[in-house]
């Protein structure tokens, strides 16, 4: 399958970019338009490694593709710079929503670290804020245009930093006006989520949920922190758990596999996997299956029950979309719409909001692919 001009490809006759598609892990750091940044960057003071946006996106895309998370992270340097005012960062929201929208997304949860957008002189309320406002001006401008979406904050707190708890505490306060959920970000090779219990603690007393990074650049010992630390309810990428199965014999298309305990759990629970496979194979999440696509362990755990989800990650380091994201895994694993399908089930389950919202988006998807 190929991806034509418009980003679009076709399955079985009918239009990925317009299947209704649910986004769980998406930065909106990592999903600024090029020419945005390159538009934004004198006056925010951002020294630019090339002037033209195309340009922009292609050493994005050249520095993403590193094997290393840490490397990758240093991309965000750009984005970052250039969201720190509130202007700015309403636009980037706006924006990211557009973007989203145009991708065939009806709902989606941006994540982000207001901590990072203070240099400004704004406060983390004021950021907040002024991300929501962009937020609801780019589900406006998707109405005009005909696309219905709605977008819920992820607040994410940097998770080798000191101030997890008071994200914590923000994202709580947020509840309601626009705030769905918590996450801990950054590093997280040495930053088990148990550094935070604290702060996971005052989430569960608040019954508010939370989705934590871990099995991306860490192992099965980040994932368990997460669940038993940080009660996550989904699992940021999660794509190292696949080491906790060991695949004991292949005969065709079927596998025998051993699980071990925490793999069982986690599948057991249908604790949701927020995997990005164009993102774990740039920031080597997936070296010890392999070097491309149709290494991604995403179909061994697809096939074995887990509730997978795809998943763009950064839209503007990885140069994707989750339209290409699902193009990708037909070409790799010979996925229909059928199995298209199941995934966009599966993120409408794991999205945080309540019971009857969830039940309503499970219906426009089933209705959607359907059509």
């Amino acid at each position: 399958m190929s991806i034509d001009q418009h980003g679009d490809a076709r399955l079985e006759g009918m239009s990925l970019r317009g299947l209704p598609k649910v986004s769980l892990h998406d930065h909106l750091d990592g999903g600024v338009r090029p020419d945005t940044i390159v538009e934004l960057a004198d006056a925010a003071g951002v020294d630019l490694p090339v002037d033209d946006g195309d340009d922009l996106a292609d050493w994005f895309a050249e520095k993403g593709d590193s094997g290393s998370l840490v490397e990758y992270l240093k991309t965000f340097d750009l984005t970052i710079g250039v969201m720190q005012t509130r202007e700015n960062l309403t636009r980037v929201a706006r924006e990211f929503v557009e973007d989203l929208a145009a991708d065939g997304v009806i709902y989606g949860e941006v994540r982000w670290a207001p901590e990072q957008h203070l240099a400004g002189g704004l406060s983390l309320d004021d950021v907040v804020d002024a991300v929501q406002e962009g937020i609801e001006e780019g589900e406006d401008a998707a109405e005009a245009a005909g696309r219905d979406i709605r977008v819920g904050q992820l607040i994410s707190g940097m998770r080798q930093t000191e101030r997890v708890r008071e994200l914590a505490e923000l994202a709580v306060s947020w509840r309601g006006r626009g705030v769905v959920g918590f996450d801990i970000a950054g590093p997280e090779d040495g930053y088990l989520p148990a550094l935070h219990r604290d702060a996971f603690d005052y989430l569960a007393r608040e019954f508010f949920p939370t989705t934590v990074h871990a099995g991306e650049a860490a192992g099965l010992d980040s994932i368990r922190s997460a669940l038993l630390d940080g009660r996550a309810l989904r699992l940021g990428h999660g794509v190292r758990l696949a080491s906790d199965l060991n695949v004991i014999e292949r005969s065709g298309e079927e596998v025998m596999v051993q699980f071990g305990d925490l793999a069982r759990w986690v599948r057991d629970r249908e604790i949701t996997l927020e995997l990005s496979p164009s993102s774990n194979l740039q920031t080597g999440a997936i070296e010890a299956w392999g070097t491309a696509i149709e290494d991604h362990p995403f179909d061994l755990l697809y096939q074995l029950g887990f509730s997978v989800t795809v998943n763009v990650d950064n839209r503007t380091m990885s140069r994707t979309s989750l339209t290409r994201e699902l193009s990708l895994l037909v070409d790799a694993f010979g996925y229909d719409l059928g199995d298209l399908e199941a995934f966009q089930l599966n993120a409408a389950a794991g999205a945080f909001l309540p019971v009857e919202e969830r039940e309503e988006l499970i219906e426009l998807i089933a209705a959607g692919f359907g059509a």
